[in-house]
């Protein structure tokens, strides 16, 4: 079986930061909100913070630009949605029970 003509999804893309260097970042997922008319992007660079845990990022973003600008979460709504959808891909076993 020849896959040479299937494409793979690329879940990476480079930021450079204030100093001009490149970084490579994982999508974790996108988002379109109904209410607030945004979509979202959550995002990692792969480093750890001092307790080990994996930094996670999160903008709004306009997925029809070609070359799509991270622009700042706004508001704590926000915030408190974006904060609950990555609690939620973290402990889905959590999330699933009828209780």
């Amino acid at each position: 079986m020849n896959n040479k003509n299937e494409e793979k999804q690329d879940n990476t893309f480079t930021i450079v930061n204030d100093e001009g260097k490149e970084i490579k970042c994982e999508i974790l997922f996108t988002y379109e909100d109904e209410k607030t008319k945004k979509n979202y992007i959550a995002y990692t660079d792969n480093t750890q913070d001092e307790e080990g845990n994996t930094k996670v990022y999160a903008s709004i973003f306009n997925p029809e630009e070609e070359n799509p600008v991270l622009l700042p979460i706004e508001t704590d709504d926000e915030w408190k949605l974006i904060e609950g959808i990555l609690a939620s891909l973290s402990n889905p076993e959590e999330n699933s029970s009828t209780d």
